[in-house]
């Protein structure tokens, strides 16, 4: 049964992970935390650039910002609000939940919605975790977001991947009923069922590496025809095609990052003239949640 019915007329949540090149996962085993202010930083520049890519689409988008990137550009972040763009938690320091004790990610997590708050002096209510690592192994996170005041999470994938997802999630927005009786909305991320498999199709890397006309159809495929509403990502170092190579990193992750960064702005300027795109709570808006499931059931 699907998870959503018609209110207005559907708009797709256009999606920002406001990070920097050398903060991506795939790099962990190469660059430590420790040595991120030694790399030329390249997430203003880059954002920047998004945002005339926006403005000339006429669309609104929500940003989740890195709280160690809103510490070090708060101006950046500022700017973004002041564009009326939504803006969102992407946690502190970038780190994989379930490599995390529930005392750590509390604490970082709490410090970078104080600090994103205090620069735009707006709630934050969304969040989405580093690298979708609210898997299996983490949904404790989702108990820990709704202490601390957040009213929907973008994290979780419906596929299998090696380094995160929840196959079992459903693939459209819908409520969790928490332990604690609470529930949050969870935005789950974009795949697509092909011969019965949940083939990712939420833009990313993914978006980079299909052929354009691929991501449009696997997309087109994903909404059943406009009827069902997506989320769509990128992160600001995906239209860098003149980042800083970092070598040391497995050929995979290489692959991963670098795959036809040339190409990516162009081909978000056609996704925004192909479909409907607003912010997340533009998204929620236009549609009625009627599906709702317990936490354990996604266990």
């Amino acid at each position: 049964m699907p998870s959503t019915q018609s209110k207005s007329e559907l708009v797709h949540a256009l999606t920002i992970d406001v990070e920097d090149y050398f903060h991506v996962s795939a790099f962990s085993d190469v660059i430590k935390p420790a040595d991120w202010e030694k790399w030329p930083s390249r997430v203003e520049k880059n954002t920047y650039q998004l945002l005339d890519i926006f403005e000339e689409a006429g669309v609104s988008c929500t940003f989740f910002v890195l709280g160690w990137v809103a510490e070090r550009f708060p101006s950046l972040v500022e700017e973004l609000s002041n564009r009326n763009h939504q803006i969102a938690s992407h946690g502190y320091s970038h780190q994989l939940i379930y490599k995390q004790t529930p005392d750590v990610f509390r604490e970082e997590t709490h410090k970078s919605k104080i600090l994103i708050e205090q620069i735009i002096q707006k709630p934050v209510l969304g969040y989405r975790a580093a690298s979708y690592s609210i898997t299996r192994n983490s949904l404790w996170a989702l108990e820990i977001l709704d202490e601390l005041g957040f009213k929907w999470d973008s994290s979780i994938f419906p596929v299998h991947h090696d380094n995160y997802g929840v196959p079992n999630s459903p693939t459209s927005p819908y409520k969790i009923k928490l332990v604690s009786g609470n529930t949050i909305t969870e935005f789950p991320l974009t795949s697509a069922k092909v011969l019965g498999l949940n083939i990712p199709a939420a833009g990313g890397g993914y978006f980079r590496q299909y052929p354009y006309a691929l991501s449009r159809w696997l997309f087109n495929r994903a909404s059943e025809n406009q009827t069902r509403p997506l989320i769509f990502y990128l992160h600001p170092w995906e239209i860098d095609p003149d980042q800083p190579k970092v070598s040391g990193a497995s050929l995979k992750s290489r692959f991963r990052h670098y795959t036809r960064l040339s190409k990516c702005a162009s081909r978000l300027s056609r996704m925004l003239s192909d479909f409907k795109f607003g912010t997340v709570q533009d998204s929620l808006g236009s549609i009625h949640i009627d599906q709702e499931i317990h936490i354990s059931d996604l266990a």
